[in-house]
């Protein structure tokens, strides 16, 4: 597992732990998608069910960034990641406030794209949402580049999906 330090400044000196996310991982992640002001879709692809099926595909690269205190491990991150065999996708990343701004959605981003990378996939794509301003500073500033020339579509089977 990756293991570095977290970019605070020295504050903590917090070792950050890069993981495969699991199933038992799926209440934390889910209180640190709501802490983080993530859309969260309880009936659809953010289910238990949902979440757990999709971890066992051989597309699926989740991680989770993880800090040890008083003994215990915390998720201060996660990202949700994927691959069509031709490009790879980052589906959902998110980061706890309070470790915010100190490299972890970063660390986070460089493993999954290490990973796509192993795969041969030389392409790795996000969405953002519009007005999401500060997710747009967050990838231009790891160097990837906004398209005015793309379109994105979708058929839903509801909006619960």
């Amino acid at each position: 597992m990756p293991e570095k330090r977290a970019a605070d400044g020295g504050r903590t000196g917090a070792k950050i732990t890069i993981a495969p996310l699991t199933g038992r991982d799926y209440e934390a992640m889910v209180a640190l998608w709501k802490a983080a002001g993530l859309t969260y879709r309880a009936r659809g692809r953010d289910s238990l069910e949902s979440i757990e099926s999709q971890i066992k595909r051989p597309t699926a690269i989740y991680l989770k960034a993880v800090v040890r205190e008083n003994g215990q491990d915390r998720i201060v991150g996660v990202v949700l990641g994927s691959h069509d065999g031709r490009r790879g996708w980052i589906n959902r990343l998110a980061v706890m406030p309070g470790f915010q701004k100190r490299g972890v959605g970063g660390m986070l981003v460089e493993e999954l794209e290490r990973r796509l990378a192993k795969l041969g996939l030389l392409l790795v794509a996000v969405q953002v949402d519009r007005g999401n301003i500060r997710s747009l500073r967050f990838f231009k500033g790891l160097g990837y580049r906004l398209h005015d020339d793309i379109h994105y579509l979708s058929k839903r089977k509801g909006d619960w999906a």
